[in-house]
């Protein structure tokens, strides 16, 4: 299984993505393609994706049973925590405005 979550994506990258997944959400889309295939689709988010961000999880033989990329600009960034792959938030602005 795979699902690729995107915001803020030009519409020539959704209709490519509807090519090979189905969009069941704005956004969200989902398929089970061939590992092959997976890295063409996202080499495909990699050169499309201008301003936009996007995350692509699948199922695969880790500890947790699933593996995931992110690219773009997004508050969430993936950290690996002795071999297991977790996401951390990044502070906001206005949260270190705030900070005593």
């Amino acid at each position: 299984m795979l699902v690729i979550a995107t915001e803020n994506i030009p519409p020539r990258l959704r209709g490519r993505l509807a090519v090979w997944l189905i969009e069941i959400r704005a956004g969200v889309y989902i398929g089970n393609p061939s590992a092959k295939l997976r890295d063409f689709i996202w080499e495909q988010v990699e050169e499309g994706l201008e301003e936009g961000n996007a995350v692509m999880a699948w199922n695969t033989n880790t500890e947790s049973g699933y593996d995931f990329k992110t690219l773009g600009e997004n508050r969430r960034m993936p950290v690996d925590y002795d071999g297991i792959r977790l996401v951390s938030f990044m502070p906001t602005q206005t949260d270190e405005d705030n900070v005593l």
